[in-house]
């Protein structure tokens, strides 16, 4: 068996949704210490749709992998669904990842978290109680 499945092989190599967003309405950057992965996604967002996203990622082919198809799982969907995006259904849509790889996905479910967070602070909008718990995590971890 492969330990990379030809989906993970094909947004690595032909990853989707690279890039900047010029004024964007949320931007998140997540990183992992321990493996130097960082990942930063950009958010357009009308009528309460990410009708735009972008991300940036510095790191290994699953780190860019799952970046990728993170990007086309919101991609013109409502926020409410975006925010119940989770790392495992972006390993998942990738066909699986190595257990060693799954900081990987878990970052990904991390920076669209860390964009919606900044799109809610920065419209000084309430933030719903999933994200609530998302931004006390992030808190945490900053200690």
């Amino acid at each position: 068996m492969a330990l990379y499945s030809d989906k993970v092989f094909e947004h690595f190599r032909n990853p989707r949704n690279v890039g900047i967003i010029e004024n964007p309405d949320g931007v998140g950057e997540v990183g992992n210490t321990v493996c130097g992965d960082i990942m930063k996604m950009y958010l357009k967002i009308d009528d309460d749709v990410i009708s735009d996203v972008k991300f940036e990622t510095f790191g290994c082919g699953s780190a860019i992998a799952s970046s990728s198809m993170a990007t086309e799982l919101i991609k013109g969907k409502p926020l409410a669904e975006a925010m119940e995006l989770t790392n495992k259904a972006v390993a998942e849509a990738l066909d699986g990842l190595p257990d060693y790889k799954m900081h990987c996905s878990v970052l990904a479910e991390e920076a669209i978290q860390a964009a919606l967070i900044d799109y809610y602070t920065k419209k000084g909008l309430e933030m719903p109680e999933e994200l609530k718990k998302a931004a006390a995590r992030a808190a945490a971890h900053e200690e």
